[in-house]
């Protein structure tokens, strides 16, 4: 059996991004019935050392429709550490990023399978295929910032379980 570049990365994408966004509506609902002040959720660390949860939706934006649009591109760099989005724009970044990847014709993105790009982090530059990518740099970031978001939002109390994680499953024979 074989997957498809498509199948592995705007596919992955997607899952998780909907699943993300039902995190987000969740946590939204959550602070608001309990009087909770959803700019504070949005500067929370797990820890003092890592990025707030805004950057960890922003990440995971960046990691999934920006990664993509790099490819495209022939460079990728990291997303901004400027902390400039309420709530509700973190929720438009994971709406945007599902809607730009829905918008991907399946043609299209295979064909970049085999193109190359650059990973720019301040004067290091690290070369890649398309498909190493995704597949060692991408989706492993994607899914680190995903799921420390949902973390954030578990910490903070949201009523969520690993299935409103996983968005919608490729279930079936």
């Amino acid at each position: 059996m074989s997957i498809s570049f498509y199948d592995a990365s705007v596919g992955s994408y997607l899952q998780i991004l909907e699943g993300v966004a039902g995190v987000l509506e969740t946590g939204r609902s959550h602070a608001e019935e309990n009087g909770l002040d959803l700019q504070e959720i949005v500067m929370t660390r797990m820890r003092e050392d890592m990025m707030p949860f805004h950057f960890q939706i922003v990440s995971t934006a960046h990691h999934s429709w920006g990664a993509i649009q790099g490819i495209q591109k022939g460079e990728f760099s990291p997303p901004s550490f400027e902390l400039d989005e309420d709530y509700a724009g973190l929720q438009r970044l994971i709406e945007e990023a599902r809607t730009g990847l829905s918008g991907l014709d399946r043609a299209d993105v295979e064909a970049l399978a085999d193109g190359t790009l650059i990973f720019k982090l301040g004067k290091n530059e690290i070369p890649f295929t398309a498909k190493n990518f995704v597949l060692s740099f991408s989706l492993p970031n994607f899914y680190f910032h995903a799921t420390t978001a949902y973390d954030i939002l578990r910490m903070a109390g949201a009523p969520l379980g690993k299935a409103a994680f996983l968005g919608p499953m490729k279930a079936g024979v």
